[in-house]
């Protein structure tokens, strides 16, 4: 069975969102090539409807290789309230997410990947289908957000294990962890 790996930009104090305070100047020829990567190793994208909201209003307008491949490659976006997908090759999940999700893995020998570990990532993660964490580390305090702008949950305890830390040139800190048991 393949994989589904989470990868989200995170500032030290926990931020997920508002990255327009603290993610944007730390993008560079070295985290593009890792974001790259990241999206050729997988067959198609998970991510919840804020995300897609978000990624269907930029990708499509943007011309570059890697938003080429983005707007390509099969997209899975789990919602009860959305009802179609304008985004090419997007499907939309309005069923069980823990259901379609184990048999999204068992279709894609490659593996899934979602960017953000929002509420999707994290249901993922409390039903133990969610196989790597990727989290970028931004040297940074957001000072912005709420509680449900954090990388945290409350009632969600996971024991990782540590499988890459990687030192960007930006200062960005790439550490990868996989479920412990």
């Amino acid at each position: 069975m393949s994989r589904i790996v989470s990868s989200t930009f995170v500032s030290l104090d926990g931020v997920i969102n508002h990255m327009e305070e603290w993610h944007f100047d730390h993008i560079g020829e070295e985290s593009d090539e890792i974001a790259r990567d990241q999206l050729g190793a997988a067959d198609a994208m998970l991510m919840g409807r804020r995300t897609y909201e978000i990624y269907a209003a930029t990708w499509p307008h943007r011309d570059d290789p890697y938003a080429d491949a983005i707007n390509a490659i099969p997209k899975y976006v789990a919602s009860t309230r959305l009802r179609r997908a304008d985004w090419a090759n997007t499907t939309v999940l309005s069923r069980d997410l823990v259901e379609a999700a184990a048999e999204l893995k068992g279709k894609h020998p490659r593996g899934l990947l979602m960017h953000g570990y929002g509420p999707v990532a994290k249901t993922l993660m409390r039903a133990g289908l969610l196989d790597e964490l990727c989290l970028w580390l931004h040297p940074g305090l957001a000072g912005v957000g709420t509680v449900d702008d954090m990388v945290f949950s409350e009632g969600l305890n996971a024991r990782l294990r540590l499988m890459e830390a990687r030192t960007l040139a930006s200062g960005v800190v790439l550490l990868r962890y996989r479920p412990a048991d």
